[in-house]
């Protein structure tokens, strides 16, 4: 049971927070607008796990990814941001496919994505891999790698050494059909991993995507009901609402301007991560975590300079 005012003691190992999954190139829109009217698009750095990694190495904790780029120029690209953060890049590989990419429209509410995958899915699970598992405190992966079978495959295995070495696990359901192959109904496999890991966070969105409509209340409920351990589901300009299955509390937002949503989520679970590896209780490593997101949306991009997490902690009067 994750209590609101407990702390998280964690072993010592040597990494603090592994991601898992896909590292890719976001193309966002130069304009505003749903329907990809714009001309003009700007690359930036992405992959949902990849820019968690990227933010708590800013907000003081170490990081390493778990990943598969292309042998192309991209690869090259999203490699050399790594290790300008100073993450250790031994863990992502290059593969013989095009790199991952992401077509974004610039957006104040919900982005619009469109997919092209490649590279990002052929993630083979080897001993190396096992090794960082084992000495890391956090995993954390989101749909992508288990929307395709190598990299699903992979999510299992690491699942496995989170279980022998008592290592928190984060799952981030972010479901888009696009992203399953046709024959395969991806919210199964959803649903299958939710009681394999520890926390979630489910936007609104997301748990539509995956149960249907329904009320806040009920959603969260089939998401503990399934063997969720501690769920936070995001509601947007909404702030978000968090529950251990015996007791809910309701977050407001702190954002106060928005210029691009693009990686609010990951933001959020930054500073989540963060606060908790570096002591916090759970209830205000959630408001640092809300507290990261917002001074995130002011800007465009999913990662953004961020201060270190105790100067954020000092804006927002936390």
């Amino acid at each position: 049971m994750f209590e609101f005012e407990d702390n998280i003691v964690f072993k010592e190992k040597e990494n603090d927070v592994l991601t898992v999954g896909e590292l890719l190139i976001d193309m966002i829109s130069k304009d505003y607008g749903e329907n990809f009217e714009s001309d003009s698009y700007n690359k930036f750095f992405g992959g949902s796990p990849a820019n968690i990694a990227m933010n708590v190495k800013k907000l003081g904790i170490n990081s390493c990814v778990v990943s598969a780029v292309g042998r192309d120029n991209l690869g090259k690209f999203l490699i050399k941001k790594l290790e300008s953060a100073n993450i250790n890049t031994d863990y992502v590989d290059m593969v013989d496919y095009s790199t991952s990419l992401v077509l974004v429209t610039k957006s104040k509410a919900t982005p619009i994505p469109i997919f092209y995958r490649e590279a990002d899915y052929h993630l083979c699970f080897s001993p190396k891999i096992a090794d960082i598992v084992k000495n890391s405190k956090i995993v954390h992966f989101s749909c992508w790698p288990i929307s395709r079978k190598n990299s699903r495959e992979t999510i299992f295995r690491i699942i496995e050494e989170c279980k022998k070495n008592g290592t928190i696990i984060g799952f981030d359901p972010n479901y888009h059909k696009m992203i399953w192959d046709k024959s395969e109904e991806g919210t199964q496999y959803v649903k299958e991993i939710i009681p394999m890991v520890d926390i979630i966070k489910p936007s609104e969105d997301d748990a539509e995507r995956i149960f249907g409509k329904d009320t806040l209340e009920n959603q969260i409920k089939k998401f503990l009901e399934l063997g969720a351990k501690f769920v936070v589901m995001t509601l947007g300009e909404q702030g978000a609402i968090a529950s251990n299955g015996t007791e809910t509390i309701k977050f407001n937002t702190l954002a106060t301007e928005v210029v691009d949503t693009t990686g609010a989520g990951d933001a959020f679970w930054s500073g989540f991560y963060s606060a908790i590896i570096k002591g916090y209780s759970i209830k205000k490593a959630l408001e640092l975590g809300f507290a990261v997101s917002a001074y995130k949306l002011k800007y465009t991009g999913a990662v953004v300079e961020l201060p270190v997490l105790e100067e954020i902690k000092s804006i927002y009067n936390l």
